[in-house]
């Protein structure tokens, strides 16, 4: 199949090996370049290299940019995109500095009709799907709620993150902001919108400046609940912790739906002890399921006018609200509307 669409990044930081990779995996797509601060690592990549997003975008002339860079540098990113004439643009989360940047990223984007795709990949993940179908389906009845226990197990000590993503130590906001947001839009993708919520949080290891462990508990319609329950210092059964990180159960009133630490999801049927597998532990490729292959070929589609998009900026405003809700709440001490 011919590639039919040009595809640039910014970023070259740890986790853009990931989304490179896709690029390249993704058949409609050719990625023609990247841009970073760091020209060196940009060409360690083999691919086109530039130090500058304005020359990137003058010599490759993208359809989509795909922004890889830290929050503090999206608006500026996306704006320079708007300018040179991309025809859509995939940011990565946290998205931009703040939440009124975020709308004004979103209004920009608006006023320019170019779709702006937040890279939330998380509800990627096939055992997400997975679950959704089987909700879908009504496969355990009417849902009573949602468990997620993130169990990282990579906060303890004073070289804790430093390995991979050192910035973690100095994020003020951390467990939520940077972690526990995935499982905001998560839960949204699963159950519906959030009504409301409230949250315990707590730092427990004194290097880093935000908090690293702590319980939030979200209301939904029909007096569903989820519940987040994360600590980054402890771990869970999976011989690597950074597939699904950590362990989650559905539960509705014909049955429960298990997501193990492999990956594997399991329905238990209500009064029975046995289960059936849902979705077979595999050895998948890319980040946590290929789960940022399958967000950018899911942007991809949406472009080539195949399918509706998912994680638009405008929708995950949403997102940026019920997180900043859950700091009022850890604040207060007291339940939050949303």
């Amino acid at each position: 199949m011919d590639k039919s669409l040009r595809v640039a990044c910014l970023g070259a930081g740890y986790f853009s090996q990931f989304h490179h990779d896709a690029w390249v995996r993704i058949e409609e797509a050719e990625l023609v370049g990247i841009a970073d601060r760091d020209l060196e690592r940009v060409r360690q990549t083999g691919h086109p290299a530039f130090d500058r997003l304005e020359q990137l975008l003058e010599a490759t002339s993208p359809d989509l940019l795909d922004i890889i860079v830290p929050p503090q540098a999206h608006l500026e990113a996306i704006r320079t995109a708007l300018d040179y004439g991309v025809r859509a643009i995939i940011c990565q989360k946290p998205f931009c500095a703040s939440l009124e940047e975020a709308r004004t990223a979103v209004s920009l984007a608006q006023e320019a009709g170019v779709p702006l795709i937040v890279h939330e990949n998380f509800r990627f993940q096939p055992w997400y799907r997975v679950m959704a179908r089987a909700l879908a389906a009504g496969e355990i009845g009417d849902v009573h709620q949602l468990t997620f226990r993130l169990r990282t197990g990579d906060g303890q000590g004073s070289e804790a993150y430093l390995s991979r993503q050192p910035y973690f130590q100095n994020m003020e906001r951390f467990l939520v902001h940077e972690t526990a947001v995935h499982w905001i839009d998560t839960f949204r993708f699963l159950l519906g919108d959030i009504r409301a919520v409230y949250a315990d949080l707590r730092k427990m290891n004194p290097v880093i400046a935000g908090e690293d462990a702590g319980y939030i508990i979200f209301d939904f319609d029909q007096g569903v609940r989820a519940i987040f329950d994360g600590n980054r210092h402890l771990d869970h059964a999976a011989e690597n912790t950074r597939i699904t990180l950590g362990e989650a159960l559905l539960e509705g009133t014909r049955g429960t739906i298990t997501l193990s630490g492999n990956g594997s999801v399991a329905l238990r049927a209500f009064g029975e002890t046995g289960s059936r597998t849902l979705l077979e532990a595999q050895d998948w490729r890319g980040f946590a399921g290929d789960c940022v292959f399958e967000l950018q070929n899911h942007a991809i589609q949406g472009l080539l006018g195949k399918r509706d998009f998912e994680n638009t900026a405008a929708e995950y405003l949403r997102v940026i609200e019920v997180e900043q809700a859950i700091y009022r709440s850890a604040k207060e001490g007291r339940k939050q509307g949303v």
